[in-house]
């Protein structure tokens, strides 16, 4: 069995639970995803399915042999999934796209893993939440990060220092959220709440054990 599925994040939205409450959810796509290879303990030292993910262009087609000849033309990015053992990989070919309902289900609770979205380079008070200089009395200080450190004249600064420098782009997990709604129809996962990275990035939906 599948540890879990890669998706592309669409977007957030809301829907109504069963007792009319507003339910804020992001919207998972867990479509076009063929598998491109099964890996084997015996071959590969570890069991893992190889999933690749249709680029736009070739979205409605059917899967073709000629795909794995040159898996860059035909997908965007390939990513690997965990199984158990070889019987839950012997259960997979090239081509075949995986079950979604046979992995989550409303109700699940899964780890959702992605990269958040970045922010470039960045000073002290978006980065860090720090409040800056006064805005009156002759204050100077203004967005800058303030007071290095006491040892500061030794031309030593305490690790840890919270400065200025790149903003987001780091791998993230949220863990612990529920699977709201599960639409096999059109291979779209909703979880509660959001989760890590923008619009059309890949995250990978890991079921908690």
């Amino acid at each position: 069995m599948l540890s879990g599925l890669w998706g592309k994040k669409i977007g957030m939205t809301q829907v109504f639970s069963d007792d009319h409450q507003v339910v804020p959810v992001t919207v998972i796509d867990v479509g076009d995803w063929f598998v491109t290879q099964v890996k084997a303990e015996e071959r590969d030292g570890y069991n893992a399915v190889q999933f690749g993910c249709l680029r736009p262009r070739h979205r409605g087609k059917e899967f073709s042999a000629d795909w794995i000849k040159a898996p860059k033309d035909y997908f965007s990015v390939l990513r690997e999934v965990r199984v158990l053992d070889a019987t839950s990989a012997a259960q997979f070919a090239v081509g075949q796209t995986a079950d979604v309902t046979a992995v989550l289900g409303a109700g699940d609770v899964v780890d959702v893993l992605g990269v958040t979205v970045g922010k470039g380079f960045q000073g002290v008070i978006k980065r860090h939440g720090h409040s800056g200089g006064r805005g009156s009395h002759g204050d100077k200080l203004g967005r800058a990060p303030g007071s290095l450190t006491g040892m500061r004249t030794c031309g030593r600064v305490h690790k840890g220092r919270k400065l200025p420098g790149h903003m987001g782009a780091r791998n993230k997990s949220v863990k612990n959220i529920e699977v709201v709604r599960v639409d096999p129809e059109v291979r779209m996962v909703l979880v509660k709440g959001s989760v890590p990275g923008k619009a059309d990035s890949f995250v990978f939906i890991r079921k908690c054990r």
